[in-house]
């Protein structure tokens, strides 16, 4: 067992994104599954020309991703077709997820034909641009590449795994290091943030490969530290673009992760093991 937490950790803000890579919603409370929190990632751009999935991965192309947001109507219900979700376009246009035009209404808004689906596409890839990261030897050059996902999880829209999670302690810690960018929970898109006190620096590196429990009846087992992309370094909402962010993390949290080789870590991804309801303001555990 590892540092008890029991009375030092809790849940502080729950996130769901139900269109992936668009802004999306703060929750008080939901139901945690095998696809994570419900209603999360459950629809998804795919590009009528090439077949891959649309990501903020590659701003090159998808940066208008960050300037729309998805909401739900209704709840989600457990065991369900995906609830309808209305998306706000970047001129303040809306338009929900069951409207007959609505194809054609966020092809107009991205600039590329484009369909909103529900059900990642056999073999799925997302075109993933790695931009030069001063003082990183291997991020000299600017690189563009497909990427696989729902590899964990088929027919799913997550890049890795259906539960992610970010603590204060690490947000803390780069606003530190780097006192003029900040470093809040949106630029990095996590599914729960977990407030820790008497803890400093990077926390969740200490996870991996231990429990990490959500209240009463959630339970999920942390696999691998969560490597960074250009997606943090893009502006959203009030956040403005800030490639520092993205140099920082590469400086003071990169190790190699087996299989991946060297990369630039914030925050944890999970696998739920044991689901239930998480609810802002839960105790967490570490064992």
């Amino acid at each position: 067992m590892i540092s008890d937490h029991r009375a030092s950790a809790r849940v502080e803000a729950l996130y769901r994104y139900p269109v992936k890579s668009m802004l999306g919603e703060e929750i008080d409370a939901t139901t945690v599954g095998e696809r994570g929190l419900l209603g999360d990632r459950a629809y998804a751009l795919v590009d009528q020309e090439t077949g891959k999935v649309v990501s903020a991965k590659n701003p090159r192309r998808w940066r208008v991703l960050f300037d729309c947001r998805a909401v739900y109507l209704d709840e989600p219900a457990s065991g369900s077709d995906p609830a309808v979700v209305r998306i706000t376009l970047p001129d303040g246009v809306t338009v929900d997820s069951d409207d007959p035009d609505v194809h054609a209404t966020l092809s107009l808004a991205v600039g590329r034909a484009v369909r909103l689906v529900t059900t990642a596409p056999e073999g799925a890839v997302m075109e993933v641009l790695s931009p030069i990261v001063e003082g990183i030897p291997e991020a000299r050059q600017e690189t563009l590449a497909d990427s696989g996902i729902a590899i964990v999880a088929p027919g799913t829209f997550f890049d890795a795994a259906p539960l992610h999670v970010v603590t204060t302690a690490t947000l803390a810690q780069l606003a530190g290091l780097a006192p003029r960018s900040t470093f809040t929970a949106s630029r990095f898109r996590p599914n729960v943030v977990v407030a820790v006190e008497g803890e400093s620096g990077f926390v969740e590196n200490r996870w991996v490969g231990h429990t990490l429990t959500l209240g009463a009846e959630v339970s999920a087992s942390v696999f691998l530290s969560a490597p960074r992309c250009v997606m943090t370094t893009l502006a959203q909402a009030d956040l403005p673009r800030d490639p520092v962010v993205l140099q920082t993390i590469a400086r003071h949290n990169r190790f190699d992760i087996p299989g991946l080789g060297p990369s630039s870590c914030v925050g944890v991804y999970a696998l739920v093991t044991a689901g239930g309801t998480a609810r802002r303001g839960d105790n967490v555990e570490i064992t």
